[in-house]
């Protein structure tokens, strides 16, 4: 029986992804995961065999891959960002514990550098203190649900990240979460919008909350709405930890 090795690549380039999970894709004989993110790491995939599927065959991937395993191969599937971050790693996990326990493969999950962390970086120092993740697709959450989600994280003054913010199908969900923000925020609470983090074409703006969904943003940005102390200097967002200087 082999090893199946869920692995976060992280937000694109190949020197953001971390030592231990570039040794597991080498060491795998076989990768699985979507197109786009396989695309990403094919400079050092050499000659290994490759399971890839499009957006919305996550399942199918993900069996294959186990399948893959059970037959003495060492798997590597893999995620951008952090595996566990909006990644395979919950997939995975429960399908191989669904199996029965002496049929079960070794298995790891590695993590890796999540985009609200290389987005942060590019943006200065947004996530110094407290913040919430939410992702804007509806395919596996209700939209009513995320509404909830990101009016409460707005009443508790948190940092926001929104991840899959627009794309083709979905947009008017962005507009409706600036609705929200702005019942709790001032409309000139900093904005920050990073697209193809760590990637071919990265770009970042720094707007306000009145006025950011005016810029481009698809699914390869990441947006983060600062809380009531979050401000900008010298181009860079910045919320204050509470140090005193």
């Amino acid at each position: 029986m082999g090893k199946i090795s869920v692995v976060g690549i992280g937000p694109g380039g190949l020197d953001e992804m971390t030592p231990k999970a570039r040794k597991a894709i080498e060491e795998a004989q076989v990768v699985a995961g979507y197109n786009t993110y396989i695309k990403l790491i094919e400079k050092i995939l050499g000659g290994k065999k490759i399971i890839g599927r499009a957006m919305m065959q996550e399942v199918e991937r993900c069996h294959l891959a186990i399948e893959e395993t059970l037959a003495g191969q060492n798997v590597a599937v893999v995620s951008s960002g952090d595996s566990g971050v909006y990644g395979m790693a919950g997939l995975v996990l429960e399908m191989i514990l669904d199996l029965p326990e002496d049929k079960r493969p070794h298995f790891e999950i590695i993590a890796g550098v999540s985009a609200v962390n290389a987005a942060a970086a590019i943006l200065g120092a947004p996530l110094m203190n407290d913040f919430a993740i939410i992702s804007l697709s509806d395919l596996m959450t209700p939209w009513e649900l995320i509404k909830r989600r990101v009016s409460s994280a707005a009443a508790g003054d948190f940092v926001i990240a929104l991840y899959n913010p627009k794309s083709k199908r979905r947009v008017t969900q962005l507009v409706e979460v600036q609705k929200i923000l702005l019942q709790f925020r001032e409309k000139n609470t900093p904005v920050g919008i990073v697209t193809n983090a760590g990637r071919l074409g990265e770009s970042k703006i720094i707007s306000t909350l009145e006025n950011f969904i005016q810029e481009e943003v698809n699914m390869f940005s990441l947006v983060i709405i600062g809380n009531s102390q979050t401000f900008v200097k010298a181009g860079f967002m910045i919320t204050p930890r509470g140090y005193k200087i």
